[in-house]
């Protein structure tokens, strides 16, 4: 086996912008890591601090942000990681306001300046979780969307491939199955999966809601959903994935639930402040995150990039050992994940 250890670089939000990209950056590369996942945010807030407009109400210029990702690529170079991918590229598919539809593409245009600049050719799509009423049902219409997302990649130099990764509480596309489907019916040779173990599981497997943590026939449903795995995935449309656990709640996410956010699903309240690094049980780790990534790796003889990506709360505090601690945390992982898969 040949796959290659990255890590993401942030969570999602401005906590983890507490630690600068050179600091995280230089710890990836401490810590064996060969690649690093490069989140927009990351490049956003680093054009923030050039051009002073550190406000959220105040966007930052696009010229800033190129600036920003020449900033990251020479930090990257200098500690000899590559760009695996830019993400998310969020909100997109399915939107029945197609004035919001075209601004996401202008975006896009953007953000093919941003890929080239990192060097990588890979942009990552997360499945639409925007309100059901500001989405169609209609699968049709997402096929088409995403059709023309990669149409529009295939035309660059060097053509730019998406990874569509299913997202847990996603509006009407939740499940790998359902991203798969819409992948096959794309048909474009630059448009794949990104599997990712905590979106996977925790919506077949987990649920943080349930006192016991787990869905109703939760061990049957995931037996069936790896064995379609296995049988019906495309080697070739998978990009890249990313292994990761999260915590089993001691009280359920619900009103009560001291992280509830009343407008957010439980899943994605838990996926914001409660993922874990793989084999992190002294943490509260529980899903069965070996098993699946067992079928991904041999099963199906993935033999790319394994990222090892985490959003949590424990990101925010502004101890400056945070970036070590977190690198290092998740060099054990990989360190155990190849261990147990003989990588």
């Amino acid at each position: 086996m040949s796959n290659r250890p990255a890590i993401s670089s942030m969570s999602l939000g401005r906590a983890w912008a507490n630690h600068s990209m050179d600091e995280k950056i230089a710890q990836a590369a401490a810590h064996g890591f060969e690649g690093l996942e490069v989140f927009f945010e990351d490049i956003d807030y680093l054009a923030r601090n050039l051009s002073g407009a550190h406000s959220d109400n105040v966007p930052s210029a696009f010229p800033y942000q190129l600036e920003a990702a020449k900033r990251i690529r020479e930090i990257c170079d200098k500690h000899s990681l590559q760009v695996v991918c830019l993400q998310p590229f969020m909100f997109y598919g399915g939107l029945k306001d197609r004035t919001e539809h075209q601004k996401r593409l202008d975006t896009l245009k953007e953000w093919f300046q941003l890929v080239k600049i990192l060097g990588t050719d890979l942009i990552q799509v997360p499945t639409n979780f925007l309100p059901a009423h500001e989405l169609t049902p209609d699968l049709d219409l997402v096929v088409e969307d995403m059709r023309q997302l990669a149409d529009m990649g295939l035309e660059q130099s060097p053509p730019v491939r998406f990874a569509f990764e299913n997202i847990a509480w996603g509006t009407y596309i939740h499940t790998w199955e359902r991203a798969w489907e819409v992948v096959k019916r794309v048909d474009r040779p630059n448009l794949g999966l990104c599997l990712d173990t905590f979106n996977i599981l925790g919506g077949i497997w987990a649920d943080p809601a349930s006192p016991t943590g787990k869905l109703p026939d939760a061990d049957r449903a995931l037996e069936e959903s790896i064995d379609r795995l296995r049988q019906n995935v495309d080697l070739n449309k998978v990009f890249y994935v990313q292994v990761v656990d999260a915590e089993r709640l001691e009280r359920p996410m619900n009103d009560q639930h001291p992280l509830w956010v009343e407008t957010q699903p439980p899943r994605m309240t838990w996926s914001r402040n409660c993922r874990l690094f793989a084999y992190e049980t002294d943490r509260g780790a529980y899903m069965p995150v070996t098993k699946l990534a067992r079928v991904i790796i041999h099963d199906l003889g993935f033999e790319g990039w394994v990222s090892m990506e985490l959003f949590s709360r424990s990101m925010a505090s502004p101890d400056t050992n945070v970036p070590s601690e977190h690198a290092n945390r998740a060099a054990t992982a990989w360190r155990k994940l190849k261990d147990e898969l003989c990588l």
